[in-house]
């Protein structure tokens, strides 16, 4: 690897540029172009963003259809082991639990708003019966079926723009998507209603970024984690352990959410129903170090309660 980027010591001059794989959507190029400028400031070292198409932006398949989260990380995981780009940025949320050979999570940056958005002409609260809601996510799916079992629920595929398209064009009533997705490419005009975590806990890591390279890169890794924020790290820690206990992915309405208060990691998880009747919602605190314990005991105990029998029930 001579002369190659992140092959020495962090901030050696002289290198290429590091090379970014990223997903070509505007959400993913928005969000990698925003790291990449943390990390040319952090370091000065230059970034350059190269585009990779993956299975989940070819596919017309719901998630839960094409194989899950993992169908957004898996070719730009490729083109790491490669060597064809350094680094790649993911939307946390979308990394499977399971560990991949050969690759390390360098980095994850100061966390986004994780919160949910309902994005239409009101609040939930305040839309017709049987309003036609679209969302993807059988997380969503099962908690909006909770709070507002009339509403008939859309499964929707595609980027923000084109969610949000189908509520401007009347073909919808309401999406819900992410807050800090809606951030990052300005359209947080689009927002109705932000669901505060006790109505609508959002996905583990959502509004997280995660940095991957090559396991065996030291100066690569060091370079990388001068971005990372250890607080964010600690907090979708526990998130994550949750799902990796509970063995869930994208098609199981589960909910976590965790963040540090007073020098303590607070833990909140919910296995809901999918049709919303029922679910199982448990908190938990403890030492901001102990963040894989903590999720792991609360998902012993959301198991406990019969959290595995609700995740396996479908319409």
């Amino acid at each position: 690897m001579n002369g190659e980027a992140g092959g020495g010591a962090a901030g050696e001059p002289g290198r290429r540029p590091l090379r970014l794989g990223t997903r070509k959507s505007l959400m993913a190029t928005t969000q990698s172009r925003q790291v990449a400028d943390a990390l040319t400031r952090a370091t000065g070292h230059a970034v350059e963003l190269v585009g990779v198409t993956t299975e989940g932006d070819v596919s017309k398949a719901l998630l839960a259809q094409i194989g899950g989260t993992g169908v957004f990380v898996n070719a730009l995981r490729d083109k790491i082991l490669s060597g064809e780009v350094d680094f790649a940025v993911h939307s946390l949320k979308d990394l499977p639990t399971s560990a991949t050979p050969g690759i390390a999570i360098a980095a994850t940056p100061h966390r986004d708003d994780p919160r949910d958005a309902l994005c239409g002409p009101a609040k939930l609260a305040d839309l017709p019966r049987g309003a036609r809601i679209g969302t993807g996510s059988p997380r969503r799916v099962a908690q909006l079926r909770a709070m507002r079992p009339d509403l008939e629920i859309v499964p929707i595929r595609g980027n923000a723009d084109t969610r949000l398209r189908k509520v401007t064009d009347g073909e919808l009533d309401a999406v819900v998507l992410a807050h800090a997705g809606l951030k990052r490419i300005g359209r947080l005009d689009a927002v109705a209603e932000v669901f505060d975590p006790s109505q609508m806990l959002p996905a583990p890591g959502q509004g997280a970024l995660a940095l991957e390279c090559r396991a065996d890169r030291p100066g690569l890794r060091e370079i990388l984690g001068t971005v990372d924020d250890a607080a964010t790290r600690r907090a979708v820690t526990a998130e994550r352990t949750v799902l990796a206990v509970l063995e869930a992915g994208c098609s199981a309405p589960v909910g976590t959410y965790a963040a540090e208060v007073d020098e303590k990691l607070h833990l909140t998880a919910t296995v809901v129903a999918y049709d919303g009747t029922r679910q199982v919602r448990l908190s938990a605190s403890g030492h901001p170090d102990d963040a894989e314990r903590l999720g792991r005991d609360l998902a012993d105990r959301l198991l406990a309660q019969g959290a595995d029998q609700l995740m396996g029930e479908r319409d």
